[in-house]
């Protein structure tokens, strides 16, 4: 029976160090009824119920911020995402930071805990800190290391006080007490922006990473199919589009972290089509939009939606 997409809409940004990610949202939808399109009106949604309001609480601590709301907020997406999976539907989410990954991975993990998932991240940054490795304490900065189960000890910087130990262990845990995603089924693309922990992890781990350099230079079909034999393996794959991972300079710093150097919108597109066309894919994310910081107007949701447009119209084809 063919599938049917489904909205996520995740409107927390209290994994981020800057507000405003939480109405990235909004400014999507906003960006579509512009163009008189209907997008957000096709599809089925579901409104996950968000804890935004904990960013008033000043007491946290400075190496996993906000980090128990975190994993109650992860924990409403992965319900969210296996709901909708269980449901034989598409899930395409849309989150504010992007420390929601754990909880979208937690829910696919936990509608198909036998099967073996691939992870395409792209974005200007790694995400692999840990609360002992991180300079912000910022749990978008995070989200990798939890789902691989790794808090890169080797690295440590930070003596960290023992709630924050038992709610990073709760995150790890999240959707499944062994790690959700091994190391070699972990794939960037885009990352540029890194700390002397990540890229020693990555280069421990032997995590690969694409460049936007090398993606150029050597075609976007041949990085894709080096991706295909990779994750050969895999029964599923799930892609998590940061927007971070886009040309600051040329498109919008209408996000958190902007990183200039990044991939257009036409190579986001492609690289999307690729992996949708694998036949694998099983759930798409779409983070980090922060119209708060933007200073071309809405822009950068304005992008976001005109590449949403392209490749939801590739996964209905498939799925």
């Amino acid at each position: 029976m063919k599938k049917t997409i489904e909205l996520i809409k995740n409107r927390s940004d209290i994994g981020a160090g800057t507000r405003g990610s939480d109405l990235g949202i909004d400014a999507i939808e906003i960006a579509a009824i512009n163009q008189g399109n209907q997008f957000f009106n096709k599809y089925p949604y579901v409104d996950v119920e968000t804890r935004n309001n904990s960013v008033y609480d000043p007491n946290f601590s400075p190496y996993g911020k906000r980090i128990k709301e975190v994993l109650h907020q992860c924990k409403r997406v992965a319900i969210a995402v296996e709901e909708t999976l269980s449901a034989n539907k598409f899930p395409m989410v849309f989150s504010g930071d992007h420390s929601s990954a754990i909880g979208t991975i937690a829910g696919i993990k936990s509608a198909f805990p036998d099967k073996t998932l691939g992870v395409i991240w792209i974005d200007a940054h790694a995400d692999l800190h840990s609360p002992y490795t991180t300079p912000s304490g910022n749990l978008h900065g995070m989200p990798l290391a939890a789902v691989i189960n790794e808090d890169n000890l080797d690295c440590r910087i930070n003596e960290v006080d023992e709630e924050t130990v038992l709610y990073w262990n709760k995150l790890k845990a999240t959707g499944a007490q062994q790690p959700k995603v091994l190391p070699q089924h972990l794939i960037y693309f885009g990352v540029r922006d890194t700390e002397e922990p990540e890229d020693r992890l990555i280069a421990n781990l032997n995590i690969k990473k694409y460049r936007v350099e090398e993606v150029r230079e050597r075609g976007i079909d041949d990085c894709v199919n080096e991706v295909y034999g990779q994750l050969a393996g895999c029964d599923f794959i799930y892609v998590s589009f940061d927007v971070d991972s886009m040309d600051s300079e040329l498109i919008s710093n209408g996000t958190g972290t902007p990183v200039p150097k990044g991939f257009d919108p036409a190579e986001i597109i492609l690289l999307l089509q690729k992996f949708i066309n694998s036949g694998k894919l099983v759930c798409l994310e779409i983070v980090e939009v922060n119209p708060l910081l933007d200073s071309k107007g809405n822009r950068m949701a304005e992008v976001t939606f005109d590449i949403l447009k392209v490749v939801t119209e590739s996964i209905e084809a498939v799925i």
